[in-house]
């Protein structure tokens, strides 16, 4: 494909004859079959227009062209606007190492997601939710944080599709927990914010299986179905003793999105939840970051690019700087390009600044082989080390970060 193909373009800019390249929003936000295709019908150009979608990308080379940024343009604004609002933020050095941390964080993981899962097939069953069984697993949760940020939320990564749905579960819970960490919430509060990102979903175990566990898309009556989840989960949660606040703000405002065009109630801005928006945040990046059978999840690093640029549209743009500076521009599980021209594997944020992570090098593009992993903290590039040039497509290179992310290197 040519250079400048893919353009960025207003929905009111849009024409029949155009290409739609990607519609630039997170794949529970709108109900077409496909996230590429040729706009044929005024019907089609009507359903953007009355949905959620903000600006779109088209291909100039598959169908009309139109004014707007070229994809590679956005992209690099993006990246220069996330590194002028993280120049300043730092990481804290964890009590544990990665490697130190690894085996604990495996353990906590598959706990968590047993008693999830546990919960959730209760109330499928249309018993009461066990609230104070999810506790403890969510405390595990916090002190492994403590420890170690990014070891767990590197392991969230890696689900399986037949417990899709209780492993989200677990990552939206680590991932709140770390970002109400960093904004200095109180132990209380994210606590509680914990067991709000487990039970967010809670509403999907009264949606027929058949649309749950559908391996494709949803059609757009199976859409507003599935999209139910929220009110369904707020009645149940409503009926349960002992649920918190902060829990019901997380289940009912986590589809609501920052200019009013989620749902169930369309709030807008300041109307949604501190702790709903920031719930926003993670749902969304987990699910854009999760590999599923009718998409592929986005690397780390574009993931983030991509949060970014959805801010103040679809989400609380300051909210999604806090994000950001919470796991960091590269964060674990990233693959990157060091000017040494060898890949490296993010494997924790850096405390000397977000642009200086510790990482985990694999390979040596000039000799074009493997290297033994060995470990190395970029916070030497401010006196002359080693620095970060790029993110990495790990398919181009044929590396899964994974596999190095969940490797204990020997001593």
């Amino acid at each position: 494909m040519r250079g400048g193909m893919i353009k960025l373009v207003k929905k009111e800019d849009l024409q029949v004859g155009m290409f739609i390249h990607d519609l630039n929003c997170g794949w529970m936000d709108h109900s077409f079959f496909r996230r590429r295709f040729p706009l044929k019908k005024a019907e089609e150009l009507k359903k953007i227009h009355e949905s959620g979608i903000g600006d779109v990308y088209i291909d100039t080379e598959k169908g009309l062209d139109a004014k707007g940024p070229t994809q590679e343009a956005v992209r690099e604004e993006s990246r220069e606007r996330i590194e002028d609002s993280i120049v300043q933020a730092h990481g804290e050095i964890p009590q544990s190492s990665h490697e130190q941390e690894l085996e604990v964080a495996k353990k906590i993981q598959s706990e968590a997601t047993q008693v999830i899962s546990s919960v959730l097939n209760d109330v499928r069953l249309g018993k009461q939710i066990e609230v104070e069984r999810l506790s403890p697993v969510v405390a595990q949760i916090t002190e492994s944080i403590l420890r170690n940020q990014g070891t767990l939320v590197s392991l969230c990564r890696i689900k399986e599709r037949d417990t899709y749905t209780f492993q989200h579960s677990v990552s939206v819970c680590t991932l709140l927990v770390t970002f109400c960490r960093y904004l200095g919430m109180s132990r209380e509060v994210i606590q509680e914010a914990g067991v709000g990102g487990m039970l967010h979903d809670i509403g999907k175990m009264r949606v027929p299986d058949h649309i749950l566990n559908k391996p494709g898309k949803l059609t757009e009556p199976e859409f507003d179905i599935m999209k139910s989840h929220v009110t369904l989960g707020l009645e149940i949660l409503q009926q349960t003793p002992g649920i918190s606040t902060t829990v019901l703000q997380i289940s009912s405002d986590h589809h609501e999105r920052f200019e009013g065009s989620g749902y169930p109630s369309k709030k807008k801005a300041q109307g949604i939840s501190q702790l709903g928006r920031m719930a926003a945040i993670v749902d969304v990046y987990d699910a854009i970051t999760s590999n599923r059978v009718y998409h592929k999840g986005m690397e780390p690093s574009i993931a983030v690019q991509k949060l970014f640029e959805w801010s103040n549209q679809h989400l609380d743009e300051e909210l999604v700087q806090h994000f950001i500076q919470a796991i960091g521009i590269y964060p674990v599980g990233s693959l990157v390009r060091l000017e040494s021209n060898r890949l490296a594997v993010v494997i924790e944020q850096g405390t000397s600044g977000l642009l200086y992570p510790v990482v985990r090098l694999v390979y040596d593009i000039k000799q074009n082989c493997s290297l033994k992993p060995v470990d190395e903290d970029l916070s030497k590039a401010e006196s002359g080390g080693d620095h970060i040039l790029s993110a990495e497509s790990p398919e181009t290179w044929q590396v899964n970060p994974f596999d190095y992310l969940t490797l204990a290197l020997q001593k």
